[in-house]
């Protein structure tokens, strides 16, 4: 299982594709959203709710199936959502451990390769807290212990929240302080860091700051901060948007690509930057089918070409 699952990570970060995040939406959507043409072409992966797996296409293909016919590796989210953390006003704590080991068994067996746990992380006046980092971690490092004996990739998402008026400084110190908490403790879990895959937060100013961090400035902090804190064993980091623009989230991307190797592929993780252009496209109508799928394909590409340093937002219009 072991050389399976490191094989498994590294095709998930394989050059020039990325993971797409697809959300709950309708059905028909859904269905049009996986099967665009060669979409495999440009994304590894597809991270897909309890629902959506065990669900079919439109020819009565099983998704997974489907997903895996076209050479992409079908995943699962398997948290069940950020809850209030007691004594922490203003924090969450991410929940879904229990059942977990016997909700992966099924998922393996409906075909899942990896799959993916989201902690939150937010800035605000006196937060985040260190309790609220380290019971986050610990949940993260539980899950991906799970899924590595259980069979799956999973996906390690600390989210530092771009929400507040806070600056990119703050997000770098806050965004360190987690990852660092994180690694030491999947260490203690026992977690193979080949098996895995990181899907951080860039280091961005906060949404609300006056001074928003150029392109440049974000490249530059996001990659000091992991390499500060990320392991070289961990195959790739796949990036969130975390609400960036779809144009931005390529732009920051292909930045820290443009600048050389790092010990890690540098890929995406998108969820709205690759789907908002593609669901202004379909307005909820079957007939707008064809051009949905050409906006997502298009910002796959695009991110491909970012993941390679090679995106221009000219060569992406």
């Amino acid at each position: 299982m072991g050389t399976d699952l490191t094989s498994t990570a590294q095709a998930m970060v394989a050059p020039g594709k990325g993971i797409l995040a697809a959300d709950e939406s309708t059905a028909a959507y859904r269905d049009a959203l996986l099967t665009t043409p060669n979409l495999a072409d440009s994304i590894s992966g597809v991270i897909l709710y309890d629902e959506t797996i065990r669900q079919s296409a439109a020819d009565g293909t099983p998704f997974p199936k489907m997903l895996a016919d076209h050479g992409i590796l079908p995943g699962i989210k398997v948290d069940t959502g950020a809850k209030e953390l007691a004594k922490a006003p203003g924090e969450k704590i991410t929940e879904g451990l229990d059942g977990l080991r016997e909700r992966i068994a099924e998922y393996v067996e409906l075909g899942a390769r990896f799959a993916k746990w989201r902690a939150v992380i937010t800035i605000g006046d006196g937060i985040p807290s260190a309790t609220c980092i380290e019971a986050n971690a610990h949940a993260l490092a539980r899950y991906a212990a799970l899924c590595q004996e259980g069979g799956l990739v999973p996906i390690v998402e600390p989210e530092v929240m771009m929400d507040g008026d806070h600056s990119i400084e703050r997000c770098f110190e806050v965004t360190e302080a987690t990852q660092r908490v994180v690694f030491a403790a999947l260490a203690s879990q026992r977690v193979d860091l080949e098996q895995m895959v990181l899907k951080p937060n860039m280091v961005v100013s906060g949404k609300g700051n006056e001074r928003q961090a150029g392109v440049d400035e974000v490249a530059e902090l996001t990659l000091r901060c992991l390499r500060r804190t990320v392991p070289a064993a961990v195959p790739g980091i796949a990036f969130l948007s975390g609400g960036q623009g779809a144009e931005m989230a390529s732009e920051h991307l292909n930045a820290m690509n443009a600048r050389g190797p790092q010990p890690w592929v540098l890929t995406f993780s998108y969820g709205r930057a690759l789907q908002d252009p593609a669901l202004a496209a379909w307005k909820g109508e079957d007939a707008n089918r064809d051009a949905s799928q050409q906006a997502l394909a298009a910002r796959c590409q695009a991110n491909s070409a970012a993941s390679q340093g090679k995106y221009s937002q000219s060569a992406a219009a």
